[in-house]
């Protein structure tokens, strides 16, 4: 008779303030709601796993696909998978007060397997009025560079208000600039791009803007897009100050959007794995520390 395997619970970290109310949960210190107390209105995806069984994934220490899902460090292979392994690892928390929390991840014996680095990192969640923010932070107590990728996967639901449509959604980007989307092939960046549709910065969604994968932007003016719609006067403001990358992303024909600000992103076709030379690769000296934040304010 097979065993069963048992069931792990894990218990969900709730911060609040007066405007809203935020639950997280430690497995991969994953935004799960955002609830605005006043309209009692949910804004996260719900996970459903017909489409996509997850809310918001940390993405650590890569970014995006490995070519192979290997990479080379100092004459040695390893393995990651895609958005490497922080999302399904357990963090410890800290209730810091009722409006912010921090969950901390740190090397181990499994973590130097795949990735032979000693770090520390940490999601840092805080209520400021209609505002949630989340920083990123990461430290090396190590004595060797540290090199590593992280970015945010936030999904948000669409159509926001019950009654109106996915196509009743638009993102509009705080810069009228052009939207150079480039191409992946097999989840690598191909050297092939092509001009998203945009008046005045403006993106229609549409469930076909997806279907050849993430629209990979780099290097934007924008540090803002909003979530909106031309049917109600609900949605969402998302600050992504600091981040080179921006991905965003719904699964074929689902009902949410991502909104994901990168430092770092897959691996370019034909590249050579090694990590020090990684695009977009982020390097901390022995003893530093580095910070990124997004907010996401809703309305």
């Amino acid at each position: 008779m097979q065993k069963l395997q048992p069931l792990i619970i894990v218990k969900m970290v709730n911060i609040e303030n007066g405007n809203l109310i935020v639950k997280i949960s430690p497995l991969g210190a994953e935004l799960q709601s955002l609830v605005h107390k006043q309209t009692g209105m949910e804004y996260m995806w719900e996970g459903n796993p017909a489409f996509w069984g997850k809310h918001s994934p940390v993405l650590f220490p890569i970014v995006g696909s490995l070519q192979e899902n290997i990479y080379f460090f100092e004459g040695k292979a390893y393995t990651l998978p895609r958005h490497g392994f922080a999302r399904e690892r357990t963090f410890s928390v800290k209730q810091v007060s009722e409006s912010k929390a921090v969950f901390t991840l740190e090397a181990d014996e499994e973590s130097i397997k795949v990735y032979p680095f000693d770090f520390g990192f940490q999601l840092i969640y805080e209520l400021k009025a209609s505002t949630l923010l989340c920083t990123y932070a990461v430290t090396n107590p190590g004595a060797q560079t540290l090199w590593f990728s992280v970015g945010g996967h936030p999904a948000f639901k669409v159509p926001i208000v019950a009654g109106t449509t996915y196509e009743d959604h638009y993102l509009q980007f705080n810069v009228d600039e052009p939207l150079q989307r480039w191409h992946l092939e097999d989840g690598l960046i191909s050297d092939t791009s092509s001009e998203v549709a945009a008046a005045s910065g403006r993106v229609m969604l549409q469930p076909s803007l997806f279907y050849d994968d993430a629209i990979v932007l780099k290097h934007l003016q924008s540090d803002c897009v909003t979530l909106a719609s031309t049917a109600h006067a609900h949605g969402l403001h998302f600050h992504f100050e600091g981040f080179p990358y921006l991905g965003i992303w719904a699964a074929k024909d689902a009902p949410f959007v991502c909104i994901e600000p990168w430092c770092g992103h897959a691996d370019t076709v034909g590249h050579n794995q090694q990590l020090t030379e990684k695009p977009g690769i982020e390097r901390l000296e022995a003893g530093g520390s580095w910070e990124r934040m997004w907010r996401v304010e809703v309305f």
